[in-house]
């Protein structure tokens, strides 16, 4: 009942690696996946998170600027073959990550999810300003850590 052995956990993520997309690029490696999920969960809990391609989609055409987290083992991948366009053209970054469980972990929710959008400030309210510094440190790291991997892929 404890944790899973070494062999197990090398089987999820080979499972996880063989239901990726094919057009899941640039992929979060290990450091940025957990990275960028850390940030997601911090974002949560700071009410900061657009979750779902609708709400993504939504504040995206508004004009709100985050990080974009989109999972990779999504199917069909119809559903969110439009938000990496969407991104680019509002200039805002995107990764992909393994999987949309996880995904859902982070953003405190119990339904996979396809993708997230993290706000730098909350649509509604405010935040104190230590809370605001500490998510602005952890967005910016997240955002310099993807910008370094989509300048290596193109």
């Amino acid at each position: 009942m404890g944790s899973d052995s070494e062999a197990e956990r090398s089987q999820k993520e080979k499972k996880k690696m063989q239901a990726l997309a094919p057009i899941a690029k640039p992929l979060a490696g290990k450091k940025l996946s957990k990275r960028a999920l850390k940030l997601v969960r911090r974002a949560a809990e700071d009410k900061c998170l657009k979750r779902g391609v609708k709400e993504v989609v939504k504040s995206i055409r508004r004009g709100h600027k985050g990080v974009c987290v989109i999972a990779g083992n999504i199917s069909p991948i119809d559903v969110i073959t439009h938000v990496p366009i969407l991104c680019e053209e509002s200039d805002i970054p995107y990764i992909y990550v393994p999987s949309k469980e996880d995904l859902a972990n982070a953003g405190a929710t119990k339904r996979p999810t396809c993708c997230v959008l993290v706000l730098t400030k909350p649509t509604k309210g405010d935040l104190s300003a230590e809370k605001q510094d500490k998510l602005k440190a952890e967005y910016d790291q997240v955002v310099n850590d993807i910008s370094e991997l989509t300048s290596s892929l193109f």
